[in-house]
């Protein structure tokens, strides 16, 4: 092969790469924003429809707690039929469910079609790792899981600004059609920009295979010790932003809808986090990374405690930015780690990701309805001393690649 050919071929595979990392970065914004467009809305639904929060926390915790029951089966069917196959459809499918949502006439048909939404939803976040770990070269799979990462941010951020800004104007329902109709326009993005898969093998998808699959992976420590952190460091981080609207919108500061919601902004910081980690992590490696990105979010969730809205606001943006930091280098660590298939290992951690949304998200509403925003920042250090242990069995699991 000539240098004309070797450039020729370096030129394709970088333009391949690129447009995966375009691609996922769309996917990344309408998997949030339809994921998370609810929690904004959560003291509008409890008026509208005169319910406890952690009841009206539940068209939060449905569509991530459906999203993880599929995450496993809808992975065994992207290794059998296509990664890209998958991915598109559960985004057309999800995006065509949220433009029905404001229609529900009453919170149990929104929370049935939430949790079908959810369902619908994990064919991008259960495909995307284990796609990008087969069409990515390991030297740059950090920053494109970290790019990826950064479109789960800004979709989360525009799926809970869009709705809070047109609560001053609109119900919840024109809040909802409106963050509906985002998302479509991101999954036509989304479904035009993926190109074909060049890496993906295809295997059969028996039940057999499943099982071996995923058995291989829980036999392996620091994949178990990976998936746990995603429990606990997803459900803390859920917590806190299903209740900072109660928060925010009720005594001692009272702050109007579209003002409270404007503290998703600070979501910004979880982007930056995401796409910096993943190149910090690259050169000084994960262990140190994870670490400090855990600390981090604990640091936060602290100085968020006393009600002076300059403390909430500044621990929200410290436990943003931890969090983010700490799942784009966990996420790429699973992928290296990950025994024989790696989308076993992918959907196995966002099961556990998804999973610790879904139980910890909603669970902890009963201890912000007993002991208010302290007792909900206790349960979420607990959360955060538990993900620091793992971490240190994690590196002695896996001392060689940190």
């Amino acid at each position: 092969m000539t240098s004309t050919d070797i450039r020729a071929t370096d030129a394709s595979r970088t333009s391949h790469e690129r447009r995966i990392t375009i691609a996922l970065f769309a996917a990344g914004l309408t998997t949030f924003a339809s994921m998370y467009s609810a929690q904004a809305l959560l003291p509008s639904l409890s008026a509208a429809f005169h319910v406890a929060p952690a009841q009206a926390a539940l068209t939060v915790s449905l569509t991530t707690g459906f999203l993880a029951l599929a995450i496993v089966p809808v992975s065994a069917l992207s290794s059998r039929i296509g990664r890209t196959r998958v991915m598109t459809g559960s985004a057309v499918i999800s995006a065509a469910i949220g433009l029905l949502l404001p229609l529900s006439p009453s919170l149990d048909v929104l929370l049935a079609g939430r949790a079908l939404q959810g369902a619908a939803l994990a064919g991008v976040p259960a495909v995307a790792m284990a796609y990008l770990a087969e069409e990515i070269g390991a030297a740059g799979l950090g920053t494109a899981m970290g790019v990826y990462v950064a479109g789960t941010t800004i979709g989360g951020l525009a799926g809970r600004l869009i709705p809070a800004f047109t609560l001053d104007l609109a119900s919840w329902r024109w809040a909802e059609a409106a963050v509906s109709v985002a998302a479509a326009c991101c999954t036509i993005w989304f479904v035009r920009g993926l190109p074909s898969s060049r890496g993906f093998l295809a295997r059969p998808a028996g039940m057999r295979t499943v099982l071996s699959d995923l058995g291989a992976q829980l036999r392996h420590g620091g994949l178990l010790a990976l998936f746990g952190l995603a429990f606990v460091l997803m459900g803390g981080f859920v917590s806190m932003y299903n209740f900072l609207g109660y928060r925010l919108t009720q005594p001692p500061f009272e702050l109007p809808a579209a003002v409270s919601g404007s503290i998703f902004l600070l979501y910004l910081a979880g982007t930056v986090a995401s796409a910096v980690g993943g190149r910090i992590a690259d050169r000084l490696g994960r262990h140190r990374v994870l670490i400090a990105s855990i600390g981090l979010m604990g640091l936060g969730v602290v100085i968020s405690v006393p009600d002076h809205l300059g403390t909430v606001v500044l621990g929200i943006l410290l436990c943003t930015a931890g969090f983010f930091g700490a799942h784009t280098v966990a996420s790429a660590w699973v992928g290296v780690l990950a025994v024989g298939n790696r989308g076993a290992a992918s959907s196995l951690y966002l099961f556990a990701y998804y999973l610790g949304s879904a139980v910890i998200g909603g669970g902890t509403g009963i201890a912000y309805a007993e002991y208010g925003w302290t007792g909900l920042a206790a349960c979420v250090v607990a959360l955060v001393l538990v993900a620091l242990v793992l971490v240190w069995y994690l590196r002695q699991q896996d001392r060689t690649v940190c």
